[in-house]
């Protein structure tokens, strides 16, 4: 087969989820399948992520904007390829063209209603760019990939797919992510403190930012010896904002608000946290909880979505609304010794379900059956 995959943003230096799972998925596929002939689309970036080898070229597609790429750069470059399948891996794919196109719709969050309003201009346009064409390209997918039972489920109802054509396949982890000696000297570059809890915190309504520092600071108050909070991808701004809404401002004190953490130290970060706080409101999948479980690192997160299919029953999980459920695990894992060991035996042993291999293989055979 000749297969083209578009990867568009997987060299930016700051890559997030999507992102992270076209490239490993791609990494695997390279590995285990040398039959097949791979044409890689990416846009332009400084982290050369990926290299080529004799059976998966690497196509540099330079354009201005996300929305031209994909409607007039990936179309045209797709036309010369001449591919048996075209993958698109980000939710969205161009509008016209004749390739067989397979779509990877991680989530529909966008076509739902928000709980709250997007403070962010970019991820707003998105939203709408997505809103204006994935209803566009559904007819003409062959196939469309979702990455749980959850989301697949709640994808064929909302948009009447015939269930045949939509099919779950779970996301992996990188083996990076694993327990770790010696990590004080990456986490000192984020805080000073040896000892601490960690969330990965964003203005996104999903993330649930306000509902999960309202339980930060319940916990804090009914502590003995409260830990700080290291909260990645937050402004100081726009915690101190949230802080003034949620009437907590003093809890600033005691938050660590370095920004952007490289995916490079997030196993060190991990390692390092005594507990990791995954309480948003609405995910598909949700790799960050099986990071922190294959570090070793208790979880506290959420019953919500798609959420507790991956973190499996054992899971610490909370109503993501429920201040007081958020200190409570918190508050447990801070005390009960016997509690917090069986917390990170159950995630060391839960994570071994999944693996970007197992992801790539049936991915594989999925493309196989589409082009057969």
């Amino acid at each position: 087969m000749k297969i083209a995959i578009e990867a568009q943003r997987i060299f930016r230096p700051n890559k997030h989820g999507m992102d992270f799972v076209a490239l490993e998925t791609i990494r695997c596929l390279q590995r285990i399948d040398t039959r097949n002939e791979y044409f890689i689309l990416v846009g332009d970036g400084p982290d050369r992520c990926l290299e080529e080898t004799p059976n998966v070229h690497i196509l540099t597609l330079r354009c201005p904007s996300y929305p031209l790429w994909e409607q007039w750069a990936l179309p045209r470059a797709v036309r010369r390829i001449r591919p048996d399948l075209l993958h698109c891996t980000s939710n969205t794919a161009p509008v016209w063209g004749s390739a067989p196109l397979i779509l990877t719709l991680h989530d529909i969050i966008f076509l739902e209603r928000q709980t709250a309003r997007n403070p962010s201009l970019y991820q707003s346009l998105g939203r709408l760019y997505r809103r204006t064409v994935v209803p566009r390209i559904l007819p003409r997918c062959e196939r469309i990939i979702t990455v749980s039972a959850f989301e697949r489920d709640r994808i064929r109802t909302a948009l009447g797919l015939d269930p045949a054509r939509i099919t779950a396949i779970h996301n992996g982890y990188n083996p990076r992510f694993r327990p770790l000696e010696s990590t004080a000297e990456v986490t000192r570059r984020y805080l000073p403190e040896a000892r601490y809890l960690f969330f990965l915190g964003n203005t996104d309504p999903k993330k649930n930012t306000p509902g999960t520092l309202r339980g930060y600071a319940e916990y804090v108050r009914r502590s003995d010896d409260p830990l700080p909070l290291l909260v990645a991808d937050l402004k100081a701004e726009a915690a101190q904002d949230i802080l003034r809404e949620i009437g907590e401002e003093g809890l600033i004190e005691r938050l660590r608000l370095p920004g952007y953490i490289p995916n490079s130290d997030l196993p060190a970060v991990y390692n390092g946290a005594a507990a990791f706080l995954y309480t948003s409101l609405r995910e598909s999948f949700g790799i960050p909880q099986l990071e922190a479980m294959a570090c070793g690192t208790p979880v506290v997160t959420s019953n919500t979505s798609a959420i507790p299919e991956i973190a499996g029953e054992g899971a610490i999980l909370v109503d993501p609304t429920d201040p007081g459920q958020i200190a409570e695990a918190l508050l447990r894992l801070e005390n009960d010794e016997a509690f917090r060991r069986e917390q990170i035996a159950y995630g060391l042993e839960r994570v071994k379900l999944f693996s970007w291999e197992r992801t790539a293989r049936e991915l594989l055979a999925l493309y196989e059956d589409t082009v057969r």
